[in-house]
């Protein structure tokens, strides 16, 4: 399984053959000593580098309702067909599952030799926004004339942008009433 350097958009699924008990000591990395670092999850997948910032590692029945499908169509961008050309192998996954985007190989290329207790189930190619190019209108695109004073439009904030502030207020709520809890307790 080769990763080409600077790869996007390229999330890997693999179900983690191990008991629950047993999976927080397989992801957890250790430092041995200065130089040495043991991580069972990385040396499984076979990765030569591997940022934690970018995997997922969760059990499948935490996405009830939803289930994988859902989870990486409406959580992950991953096309529908894509999902649809593996739907029989995902709904057989139980246990636990690894997924790794293609930035936590920190955009070195490597090759992936993954082996027990990972089992590769799918890789996924998200869909990007396609790039256009549009010619430019005729006056207002030309430097000096006379609308250099026109600001760019503001950017319409993400959906991670605005669910980050929604679970910010709210935590401030919770802070503030538990603190009224408080003080009217006392």
């Amino acid at each position: 399984m080769n990763v080409p350097a600077f790869e996007s958009g390229v999330i890997r699924l693999f179900a983690i053959d191990l008991p629950s008990d047993q999976i927080d000591a397989f992801r957890a990395s250790q430092h041995i000593n200065d130089d040495k670092t043991q991580w069972p999850l990385k040396d499984a997948l076979g990765a030569k580098f591997l940022d934690d910032d970018f995997i997922e590692v969760f059990p499948v029945a935490d996405l009830e309702g939803l289930g994988l499908a859902g989870y990486l169509s409406t959580g992950n961008d991953v096309p529908i067909d894509q999902i649809n050309q593996v739907s029989h192998h995902l709904e057989r996954v139980k246990g636990h599952v690894l997924l790794v985007f293609s930035s936590a190989f920190g955009g070195l290329e490597q090759s992936l030799d993954p082996r027990s207790p990972l089992r590769h189930i799918a890789t996924f190619f998200t869909e990007g926004t396609p790039v256009t190019f549009e010619p430019l209108p005729d006056d207002s695109a030309q430097l000096g004339s006379g609308n250099d004073n026109i600001k760019p439009a503001k950017k319409k904030p993400s959906q991670a942008a605005m669910s980050g502030r929604i679970a910010t207020y709210a935590l401030l709520l919770m802070f503030v009433f538990t603190g009224l809890i408080i003080w009217i307790g006392s």
